[in-house]
């Protein structure tokens, strides 16, 4: 399937390494002009080596953390006066504790990284979303798209993993409320939520509880595993191949979704 990526530009935030790296690829493979923004450093080159070499074109790449409101606002000043036509957010995190053991500052500090960052990074990316929008107005697929990664835990809720549960539901709420308010101007927003990816977060993730319980990381992923219907992690490209198609003509009638790429983890109807 063509998704109508030629001639246009994305952003993936969070864009050199796991979901955001695979779906830059897939991008990139579609022929959409891609800039890819990370934190930078070694990991931001690397991420652009290895997408060259694996798509015979390199992507566009920029250091910005979208903790820093001056690194994002100078990513976007990129963007003056031209458009942008997918918006990609795969930035985020957490931590495992249980309720008890969180300060303030904790919860702060992922609410700064989940989900204000995310308002930060949509808010100005707008305008250049609105001029790729205005160009297409009326066309059959036409608009702009902007895809956020939330997780399956904004529907079923993980244990010790409080300040990710409840900041990533959030990101549904905001999916929903962006979706009313941009539709008019073109913009459909729509949101990703992987379950078990066995992404860089969960390989760190598995050695973090296989040190604390004594036990393999492949004992701990193959334990995990088994409340997965399917029965295994899914992979960065799985859910990738889903990031791409809500930022394609191909969805030219889907908004405000929130699409749960987790294996039927999810219990909830």
């Amino acid at each position: 399937m063509d998704l109508g990526f030629r001639g246009k530009t994305a952003l993936v935030l969070g864009g050199s390494s796991g979901i955001g790296m695979a779906s830059a690829e897939i991008l990139l493979r579609e022929g959409a002009s891609v800039t890819i923004a990370s934190r930078g450093g070694p990991k931001l080159d690397a991420a652009v080596k290895t997408l060259w070499e694996a798509t015979g074109t390199a992507p566009q790449h920029v250091a910005c953390d979208a903790t820093n409101p001056a690194q994002v606002t100078a990513l976007f000043a990129r963007y003056e006066g031209l458009p942008l036509h997918a918006l990609v957010s795969a930035f985020g995190g957490s931590f495992r504790s249980d309720f008890a053991g969180l300060t303030d500052l904790q919860w702060l500090a992922n609410y700064e990284l989940n989900l204000l960052g995310t308002v930060r990074v949509v808010r100005a990316a707008l305008p250049a979303l609105k001029r790729a929008a205005a160009l297409h107005a009326g066309a059959s697929g036409g608009g702009a798209r902007v895809v956020l990664l939330a997780a399956a835990s904004a529907r079923q809720p993980t244990e010790h993993q409080a300040v990710s549960n409840v900041h990533k539901a959030g990101l549904l709420a905001l999916t929903k409320t962006l979706a009313n308010e941009f539709a008019a101007e073109g913009v459909a927003v729509n949101c990703v939520c992987p379950g078990r990816a066995f992404t860089p977060l969960w390989q760190a993730r598995a050695k973090q509880m296989a040190a604390v319980e004594g036990i393999t990381e492949q004992a701990v992923v193959d334990h995990v595993a088994k409340d997965i219907p399917l029965r295994r992690f899914g992979t960065a490209e799985e859910n990738a191949r889903v990031v791409a198609f809500l930022a394609s003509e191909a969805a030219s009638y889907v908004t405000g979704q929130s699409v749960l790429v987790d294996g039927g983890l999810t219990r909830g109807v």
